[in-house]
């Protein structure tokens, strides 16, 4: 798995857990879905990811999109 890949799997799980934290918790948790996606389209414009960072912190190898 790659920094790409990785970012992907981690964005898409946190706007499924606020989803579902919303829908069965408590409604203000849709706020993190909301976060979530304005983070990646932030990262689609600027290239700059701070789950990326963290990631290649771990060691994970380089993809296209987040070098």
């Amino acid at each position: 798995m790659n920094i790409d890949r990785a970012v992907l799997a981690f964005a898409g799980s946190v706007v499924l857990a606020g989803l579902a934290l919303g829908h069965f918790v408590n409604p203000l948790w849709f706020w993190l879905s909301a976060f979530a996606g304005a983070n990646m389209v932030q990262a689609a414009f600027t290239g700059f990811c701070p789950a990326a960072m963290l990631f290649r912190k771990l060691g994970l190898p380089a993809g296209n999109a987040f070098r």
